[in-house]
């Protein structure tokens, strides 16, 4: 059973059997975690809002394509804001820093 709570256009919960999936439209791109019942919504939504700042200022005004092209990138994001499945790291400045150093030894 799927159930969809949706509290605004761009803030929705899907509850799949003993796990939630949380997700937010950023222009046409949908960015997904799927979460425990008992995790905090708000938690994980501002972590897909910090997450999408990040690429926005790490690819400059990401789009699809970076996504798609530079998957290998988009990873390296995720590697260093979640940490086995739970946040890890909420500061975009540490964040850049770290994908800018890491970038430089390419």
């Amino acid at each position: 059973m799927v159930l969809a709570i949706s509290v605004a256009d761009s803030l929705s919960v899907l509850q799949f059997r003993n796990f939630k999936i949380i997700y937010r439209r950023y222009a046409g791109l949908y960015f997904c975690i799927c979460v425990d019942v008992n995790d905090n919504n708000l938690a994980y939504l501002e972590a897909i809002h910090n997450f999408v700042e990040v690429l926005n200022e790490y690819f400059h005004n990401v789009c699809e394509l970076d996504l798609v092209f530079n998957f290998y990138k988009v990873y390296t994001v995720v590697d260093e804001m979640f940490l086995a499945g739970e946040i890890r790291e909420t500061s975009q400045t540490k964040v850049l820093k770290q994908l800018l150093m890491l970038q430089s030894l390419e």
